[in-house]
């Protein structure tokens, strides 16, 4: 399992509490299994990366809230792709989502 499929194992406790159109707000629920909280320094530096993220506009993380809402542009990440890749479902949005994702982890860690 590399890196990227960890880090995807980890979202099993980040949920979808709200959505709209090109506008998303992820909750963190638990701590993920062999994964531990961040830092503040590691929450910072996760933001710039998101936010250079192909299709996002912007993110605001709110540490106390264990919230992250993202703005995206829906032509190029589907409305449909985030809860199926939160869930693990096979569907085409999810696989829009993950391909974007996998391109910039392996930017960073090639970087």
């Amino acid at each position: 399992m590399d890196g990227f499929d960890r880090l995807r194992a980890g979202i099993a406790c980040v949920r979808v509490a709200h959505h709209l159109r090109g506008r998303i707000r992820l909750k963190l629920d638990g701590e993920p299994e062999g994964l531990p909280l961040p830092s503040a320094e590691q929450v910072r530096h996760f933001h710039t990366l998101l936010q250079d993220i192909e299709g996002v506009h912007s993110v605001r993380v709110n540490l106390l809230a264990r919230s992250c809402t993202v703005e995206y542009d829906p032509a190029v990440i589907p409305m449909d792709a985030w809860s199926d890749f939160l869930a693990g479902a096979r569907s085409a949005a999810a696989a829009t989502l993950e391909d974007i994702l996998r391109a910039k982890y392996r930017e960073v860690v090639n970087a």
